[in-house]
């Protein structure tokens, strides 16, 4: 088969290396010059993705086009009139990820219960509004592409908290080349879960994905938020979760030609689910951590949902945990070129080729056979295991982990305890999973 990835910063690059070890032909452009050397040495680029659709139109049924963000929803939906074959979303998913208060209202049309959210262009109103309110918000930026860095969990009951925050952020103007766009949402306390599924165009496939992210950079929950540090995932027991929320949009999404994967974050209490967020798009490293416990290949997984063969994918039973690897200045950029950039990446003697499978990598390249820290922020990798349970798949995550030799190389040590302390427990209790289904 043949492949063309489209994105900005290569976030599938450890998916196209399985395709090509696979035996596929895939040629990856991306978008972002600054992004362009990940992967370098590694995998096929190409300089104007228009130029390659004729190779992909040739290999008819077995010529894919992959899309890596939310932000290219309007081309997907114009490729996909052309008669080609696209994964990744449309433009109505990139307004539910992209613009937080579309997907708030969509939320609400489809009867869910949503935290009261505030949409601000300047500081000075969203200010007014805490100062007035006296209570704990949540700051979010709106965009596919935001910094996620800026986002804060307002942790003062009166605000206060926020509303120094936010007199910061005034006062960078114009240092930060982000636009003024973000929301205040209403603190709702509980544990937060994610369900997620592929969807083929027309039905979701079955079965859903619940995923606990670990958004933090500390132990505990503390520091900055980043992108990612770590996920829990399993294919089991999230038919009620999934039955509340993602399947009422499934018309929704199927009107719009929705194709690919799509996920819910919410926050769960005892009084109900509280939608947060969607990501309309593969999450990473949601795709690789969901793929060890998928049976199927990614180009299987792909031609199912294309041909639209079965409405169910093959998965394994059992829990998925990735840990997110980095160096120096993750999440941020600043400084990466002297700190950490062009490291030496190796590996202990005791490495197997399993744990090796297990390992996917995200800002690296080959330079002489050599393997080597490249991109902007440091986000090394992502290293992965599997097993019956949360515990068993931690240990095995944790050992691919210590396999990796790098310089000043972190990672969060504790993805998945609180789950293990109690809240997959109190999940259940609560009625929303149900794992002798």
């Amino acid at each position: 088969m043949k492949f063309l990835g489209i994105g900005e910063y290569c976030d599938l690059g450890a998916l196209y290396v399985r395709l090509i070890e696979a035996g596929h032909e895939v040629k990856v452009f991306v978008e972002n010059a600054d992004y362009q050397d990940i992967y370098a040495g590694m995998l096929t680029f190409t300089p104007d993705w228009r130029s390659e659709l004729e190779w992909i139109r040739h290999a008819g049924q077995d010529g894919i086009i992959l899309f890596e963000s939310a932000s290219k929803g309007i081309l997907q939906d114009k490729l996909r009139q052309e008669g080609y074959q696209v994964i990744g979303g449309s433009a109505f998913g990139d307004l539910l990820e992209s613009n937080r208060e579309f997907g708030q209202q969509m939320l609400q049309e489809i009867g869910l219960p949503i935290a009261n959210t505030f949409h601000f262009t300047d500081y000075d109103a969203a200010i007014a509004l805490v100062t007035k309110t006296n209570q704990r918000y949540v700051y979010k930026s709106n965009g596919a592409d935001c910094e996620r860095t800026r986002n804060y969990v307002g942790m003062a009951e009166d605000g206060s908290d926020l509303v120094t925050l936010l007199k910061h952020y005034k006062s960078q103007k114009p240092a930060t080349t982000e636009p003024i766009d973000f929301v205040l949402m209403d603190y709702i306390s509980g544990i937060e879960i994610g369900v997620g599924v592929y969807f083929n165009g027309e039905h979701f496939l079955q079965p859903a994905c619940l995923d606990w992210e670990h958004k933090h950079f500390f132990n505990g929950n503390l520091g900055e938020l980043t992108g990612e540090m770590g996920t829990v995932v399993t294919f089991r027991g999230a038919e009620i979760i999934f039955k509340r929320s993602l399947l009422r949009l499934e018309s929704r999404l199927k009107q719009s030609g929705y194709c690919g994967y799509i996920n819910l974050n919410m926050i769960a209490n005892a009084d109900g689910l509280w939608p947060l967020e969607f990501t309309s798009r593969f999450g990473y490293p949601g795709y690789c951590i969901c793929a060890a416990l998928q049976q199927d290949s990614w180009a299987s997984l792909f031609k199912r949902m294309l041909r639209k063969t079965s409405l169910y994918i093959a998965t394994q039973s059992g829990f998925a945990v990735g840990v997110v690897l980095n160096v120096p200045p993750f999440p941020y950029s600043y400084g990466y070129e002297s700190l950490s950039k062009g490291l030496p990446i190796l590996f202990q003697p005791s490495i197997t080729k399993a744990d090796m499978q297990q390992l996917h990598f995200s800002e690296v390249a080959k330079q002489n056979n050599h393997l080597m820290t490249s991109g902007v922020t440091g986000n090394v990798g992502t290293a992965v295991g599997a097993g019956e349970t949360i515990e068993a798949a931690r240990q095995q995550a944790y050992n691919v982990a210590e396999q990796v030799i790098l310089p000043n190389i972190r990672y969060r040590q504790d993805i998945g305890a609180d789950l293990l302390a109690g809240d997959l427990q109190q999940l259940i209790d609560w009625g929303y999973i149900n794992f002798s289904d």
